[in-house]
């Protein structure tokens, strides 16, 4: 009798709490550091069913839970449309993901409406929480490393520039920040194909740039009417202002320029017959070298020779460019191994003007070229002794 009546009393407290208000928390993504999730935990069974068999649209979500970037006042907050994003139901938890990376500095807040919960379940009590990304240093670290071509003479034809930084840089208005400047101190107008769709590698790192080919191309409109962007026998400057900023949003540590001067253009195709191949020594983990009698684009050459073994196998070694671009190197990760080998050079790799091996960049009516090779690569064999 008095085990019942406690047990009772017991459940008429239990049932007369107030029922737990879930848990609402902000998560940094361990393999991507810049992306967060807000995630609800501690709603019923129940409740996560509904929400799993539910086939809600983004506005129906939104009611639910609701992610804003906080303007810093209350009229300001007021009417401010949600985050966008995606929702879905994981274990025992509903996670919003934001369609886009939050922004350093701002404020953001989530808020959680139990009430919106489908079905006739306990619903809890509103919650909310705030969350503040860390505002972007701006102390000016990240400079220019490297641009190549590194050659003090450059073809009248130039096809491109790579410019390397010492870290990822921010997309975005990119031709606000480079000028190339002739010998007078004049900015060349318009030098660069310049296209919404900017030329970085996928470290934000390496950017690209290439010289509008109309620019370079003879008989087209843009040089009939403009002009060339180089000119033989003159001297250029390429700058890059410090004003840039990088992808942490502070502005590059120094300007950068690059002086050359601009020699004759080239209009004669790769012809890997006049390369000179050294090879090195068997047993020993010598260089080997590949000396070209002009400079060669300094990515592409570092992507498309290979070297192979005797069994026509892709040797795993480091390849380095020196002298303008005119000597490439090759140091194996093993020893060589006496016999025969080869150098495999895909045929799309460039000089300086975008000739490939075999066909010239600019071929037109005046300017037939016979392609010399047809295959997809070409193969300088030399042997290891």
């Amino acid at each position: 009798m008095a085990a019942g009546f406690f047990a009772g009393v017991l459940l008429l407290c239990a049932l007369s709490l107030p029922a737990a208000a879930p848990a609402l928390s902000w998560i940094n993504d361990r393999t991507d550091t810049n992306r967060w999730f807000v995630e609800v935990s501690g709603l019923g069974a129940s409740a996560l069913k509904e929400l799993r068999q539910s086939n809600w649209t983004p506005a129906q979500w939104q009611r639910l839970l609701t992610v804003h970037a906080e303007q810093g006042d209350l009229i300001g907050d007021i009417g401010m449309p949600p985050m966008s994003g995606g929702y879905a139901v994981e274990a025992n938890r509903v996670r919003f993901t934001p369609s886009f990376p939050l922004e350093p500095g701002l404020q953001y807040r989530a808020s959680f409406y139990p009430d919106k919960l489908p079905g006739d379940g306990e619903r809890g009590r509103f919650v909310t929480a705030a969350f503040k990304m860390p505002a972007r240093s701006t102390v000016a670290t990240t400079v220019v490393k490297e641009v190549y071509p590194t050659a003090e003479v450059l073809p009248e034809n130039l096809l491109k520039f790579y410019v390397h930084f010492s870290a990822p840089m921010a997309r975005g208005h990119i031709y606000d920040h480079i000028h190339l400047r002739d010998d007078t101190g004049k900015d060349v107008e318009l030098p660069f194909l310049e296209i919404d769709e900017e030329l970085w590698d996928p470290g934000m790192t390496r950017l690209t740039l290439f010289i509008d080919p109309g620019r370079i191309k003879r008989g087209v409109t843009p040089l009939e009417e403009i002009g060339p962007a180089l000119e033989e026998g003159r001297r250029y400057s390429l700058m890059i202002a410090s004003e840039w900023k990088d992808a942490a949003g502070a502005p590059l540590r120094r300007a950068f320029q690059r002086r050359f001067k601009v020699g004759p253009p080239d209009r004669e195709a790769i012809d890997p017959a006049k390369w000179k191949v050294q090879p090195p020594k068997a047993r020993t983990r010598e260089a080997l070298t590949i000396v070209f009698p002009e400079p060669i684009d300094h990515a592409l050459a570092q992507r498309v020779i290979r070297v192979m073994d005797g069994a026509d196998q892709t040797l795993a070694g480091q390849i380095m460019l020196a002298d303008e671009e005119r000597r490439w190197t090759f140091v194996p990760a093993q020893s060589w191994a006496e016999g025969r080998h080869a150098v495999s050079v895909q045929k799309t790799i460039e000089d300086l003007a975008g000739n490939n091996i075999g066909k010239a960049f600019e071929v037109d009516l005046f300017e037939g070229v016979q392609r010399r090779f047809t295959n997809a690569t070409v193969k300088l064999p030399f042997e290891v002794r």
